[in-house]
């Protein structure tokens, strides 16, 4: 206290900052405690000294940046991009799913669909779900699609092995032929049960006069060989019987088809007696159109050469006899009525100088059957080959150039340039004549034992071998293609029906049975 009474207040709080920081008993005294006037008290000049000191530390710590995070319940949401889709899990064995692209849905539309309803789209990055996925599902498994190219509805998604088994096995073999046009000239579709789907075919048919060995050739070219009884043959020969009768063995037209697939038709015998005897013996009604006998005949031949003209890669010409000039004049017919090829719907009909060279023509070949020694020899020979090729000069048929006795060793002294104008002539000897010649002469009283033992002399080849290489030539013939487009077995099937009843009702046949009457 001061001597006026007043207290000083510079010593008053000097001594009290001083109090305040002594150490006591306990450490620094704090004015909190039980003698204090406050328990948070700070003073003025403390708070400024200890504002500037924070404000130096603050300018410090600087230096040292400190991250600081709030607890997870205090911190605001923040956005997150979508999670990408689980990856699939590995299976054991990936599922198939066999399904048609449906017309009109794009992708657009399929990854749409595809989305469950409520969610948001997937970014643009992200693929799209297959197809197969339905709605609200989620891959979990390998999917993979296949595509039917070129079919036009979906494959089952699970085949049938029996069902698949059966479709890979060939179709039953034939045993004999069986009819494709009956004796009343009408088609039967029985044979499209022994055709499949492929291109790989060849068609063979044969034409000839009554009595020349047609069904017999046609038996030895495509199941049968000459050693085996020729009522087992596959084109029933004539019997005994009926050459007594001087029938006929063969009505209509008769099929066959080989392993190698291979089309063999057998057709009855053109301008027969026989046929217009059983005419005019049993009053058949003719149909309307014929008002003669032999004019029917004869309409019945050229239907049956004009058709096999159309649908044959190769047409075997048979005689037994050289030869008869009425043969080639209905050859000549014939080419002249047979239906042209069809065109393709797109290419204009009225095109001109473009039909000769899109008309189809099969290859001819002419067998001498039954032919006697001196057939073979090679004067006669070149006299057969001359006057066939004087006959047919004018005709579009392919009957040379494609059949060569000379270039399958029948006549080995013979050079290939010995006939000057080649055409498609085989000649075969009777079938008989091999066990004839085989049979050993009497030895007489003058006659040397040794000559005895040796064959006889034939001329010629064996039956055997001359059948056999006929077969190795007309099978490698080229097929050329029957129609503008490729045909499978089935497909010519149809083809053949189509044009024979082109054939029936051809315009051109009708004015020429006309002119006959």
């Amino acid at each position: 206290m001061s001597e006026s009474g007043h207290s000083q207040p510079g010593l008053y709080g000097i001594d009290r900052r001083r109090r305040w920081k002594e150490p006591g008993p306990g450490g620094p005294q704090n004015l909190s405690g039980p003698g204090g006037r406050e328990r948070d008290y700070t003073a003025p000049w403390d708070r400024e000294r200890r504002e500037g000191s924070e404000e130096t530390s603050a300018a410090v710590m600087q230096k040292t940046p400190i991250i600081l995070s709030k607890p997870p319940a205090e911190r605001p949401p923040t956005p997150t991009a979508p999670a990408a889709p689980p990856a699939p899990a590995p299976l054991e064995k990936p599922i198939v799913l066999m399904k048609p692209r449906e017309e009109g849905k794009g992708p657009a539309a399929t990854a749409s669909a595809s989305t469950p309803e409520g969610t948001a789209p997937p970014p643009p990055a992200a693929p799209a779900p297959p197809k197969g996925e339905k709605e609200g599902q989620r891959p979990t498994q390998p999917v993979y699609q296949i595509q039917n190219r070129g079919m036009g509805t979906a494959a089952p998604a699970a085949m049938d092995p029996v069902v698949g088994q059966a479709k890979l096995l060939p179709p039953e073999r034939m045993k004999h032929s069986i009819k494709l046009v009956d004796d009343q000239m009408n088609w039967c579709d029985s044979a499209i049960e022994y055709l499949l789907d492929q291109t790989d075919v060849l068609v063979v048919g044969v034409l000839g006069l009554q009595g020349t060995g047609k069904s017999m050739v046609m038996s030895l070219l495509s199941a049968n060989t000459p050693e085996e009884d020729q009522r087992a043959y596959v084109f029933r020969a004539q019997s005994a019987e009926m050459k007594e009768r001087g029938g006929n063995q063969t009505s209509g037209i008769d099929f066959f088809i080989t392993q190698e697939r291979i089309v063999f038709l057998d057709t009855q015998p053109i301008l027969s007696p026989s046929i217009l005897d059983h005419l005019i013996n049993n009053d058949r009604k003719l149909p309307p159109e014929y008002s003669l006998p032999h004019t029917y005949v004869e309409m019945q031949s050229l239907q049956i050469a004009a058709f096999l003209f159309t649908v044959c890669h190769v047409v075997i010409v048979v005689q037994d006899w050289f030869t008869d000039l009425s043969l080639y004049r209905f050859l000549q017919t014939a080419e002249m009525v047979k239906p042209s090829t069809p065109s393709p719907s797109h290419e204009s009909s009225s095109s001109s100088g473009s039909d000769e060279g899109t008309e189809y023509y099969p290859h001819l070949v002419f067998l001498q059957n039954k032919a006697r020694r001196e057939d073979f020899c090679p004067r006669k020979l070149r006299q057969m080959h001359l006057m066939i090729d004087q006959l047919m000069a004018h005709s579009h048929l392919r009957y040379k150039g494609t059949l060569s006795m000379l270039q399958c060793n029948v006549f080995p002294g013979l050079p290939p340039d010995f006939l000057d104008s080649e055409v498609n002539l085989f000649l075969v000897p009777f079938m008989d004549s091999e066990a004839e010649s085989e049979t050993p002469p009497r030895a007489g009283p003058s006659s040397s034992p040794l000559f005895s033992l040796l064959p006889g002399y034939r001329g010629h080849p064996s039956f055997q071998s001359l059948v056999s290489k006929l077969r190795s030539q007309v099978m490698s013939m080229a097929r050329p293609q029957l129609s503008h487009t490729i045909l499978t077995e089935k497909n010519w099937f149809h083809y053949a029906a189509r044009i024979w009843d082109g054939v029936k009702k051809s315009s051109a046949l009708a004015e020429y049975s006309r002119l006959l009457a």
